[in-house]
């Protein structure tokens, strides 16, 4: 976690210790524009593949977990919750999932995914499979840090 969000985390959380339960990070290849559908509550929901939580040696997460959203610059914009997390297969994720997802559609959603995870998987060196297992999260938006306060403007 970076300075900029780990400082939002303690300006919340109100205390020096940080939970384990805690990350930052970025939505997929359009990180503004994912962010921004958190903000305005078309997404809450979120997914990633397992066997990439295993290759880059991070803990699935869990429900009660949060997570700091931030820009593409790696500014925080605001702090989610996981509700409920569920492994998958991607070919079997549900349409109310995928609209949870933001992306309109299940085909939109599916598309999406479906290139995303096939890039990812080749930068990795395995082969991109339908049937990969997918870590799908349900969140809730808890904060959203003020707009005065982002990418490191003064109040």
């Amino acid at each position: 976690m970076n300075e900029l969000a780990t400082n939002y985390w303690r300006e919340f959380w109100g205390k020096e210790d940080l939970p384990q339960s805690v990350d930052a990070g970025q939505f997929g290849d359009d990180p503004d524009y994912l962010a921004e559908l958190v903000l305005n509550g078309t997404k809450t929901a979120t997914c990633y593949g397992a066997i990439f939580y295993e290759l880059e040696k991070k803990r699935i997460p869990q429900p009660g977990d949060y997570s700091i959203i931030l820009d593409s610059t790696d500014c925080p914009l605001a702090i989610i919750q996981l509700t409920r997390v569920d492994v998958v297969p991607m070919n079997e994720v549900t349409e109310a999932f995928a609209i949870a997802e933001g992306d309109g559609s299940y085909k939109n959603w599916y598309d999406i995914h479906k290139r995303y995870f096939y890039e990812k998987s080749h930068e990795v060196g395995i082969e991109f499979q339908e049937t990969m297992n997918l870590v799908c999260q349900t969140f809730e938006l808890i904060d959203v840090k003020a707009q005065s306060k982002r990418r490191g403007e003064k109040e």
